[in-house]
């Protein structure tokens, strides 16, 4: 659908005591705010700020100077995009809450254990329990910071513990070279190359990955690795 007045959304912002506003294409300007777009092409309907867009009063530049530093359309809406809020359609709104959901799913799942087991949930499990403590998701807040308050309804329900595991690790000295790029996403906190080429190190890793830790390694090595669990 081309960009029109007649269906373009508003995002908006309130700067020392005025407020501006822009028209966007409801599609460009949701991604352009969630990062999927990184660039303004196609994304303001009128390239003007406003005071009220829907009646046309439009801000002069002294006023954008004063409360952006700048009179450039592009790079007032940019400011207002990052630090004001965009009027999203239901869908839109629907979809980003989904979003940020299963991201804050992936991260407990990745980073947290069941404390009685010493084992990850499963998504569908944490998802579900979310879902019968009807967990509140912020749709403009990044997952991080959600999750002291999603653990705090969702302990009700499900034990959870951020856990990290520590694993030593050799690697016979055929595969060394090639695995040691692939160990380097994990945190290494100690390596060493031995006389025979084989390479050691303990690797500490959220407690959820240690399955696709030990997967990986594995496919490196055709099985010839050596690990252990460490002890806390």
């Amino acid at each position: 659908m081309a960009a029109t007045l007649d269906n373009a959304i508003i995002a908006h912002l309130d700067l020392h005591g005025e407020h501006f506003e822009i028209l966007v294409e409801p599609k460009n300007g949701y991604d352009f705010k969630v990062g999927k777009r990184k660039d303004l092409t196609n994304v303001l309907v009128v390239e003007e700020v406003f005071k009220d867009a829907r009646k046309g009063d439009r801000h002069k530049e002294d006023a954008l100077k004063k409360a952006f530093g700048t009179v450039d359309v592009f790079e007032v809406a940019k400011q207002i995009f990052a630090r004001g809020e965009i009027q999203l359609t239901t869908d839109q709104k629907r979809q980003m809450l989904e979003e940020k959901r299963k991201k804050i799913v992936a991260i407990l799942a990745r980073e947290c254990v069941d404390p009685r087991t010493g084992a990850p949930h499963p998504p569908q499990r944490i998802e579900k329990a979310m879902e019968e403590a009807r967990v509140h998701v912020d749709m403009f807040k990044d997952a991080e910071s959600q999750l002291e308050e999603v653990l705090k309804s969702l302990r009700l329900l499900l034990p959870l513990k951020f856990e990290k595991a520590r694993v030593a690790i050799r690697i016979p000295a055929e595969f060394a070279s090639k695995s040691y790029g692939a160990l380097k996403e994990y945190n290494m906190q100690q390596e060493e190359w031995q006389k025979d080429g084989s390479f050691i190190a303990v690797v500490e890793m959220p407690a959820g990955v240690q399955a696709e830790f030990y997967d990986k390694v594995n496919k490196l090595t055709g099985g010839r690795v050596e690990t252990k669990l460490l002890k806390k």
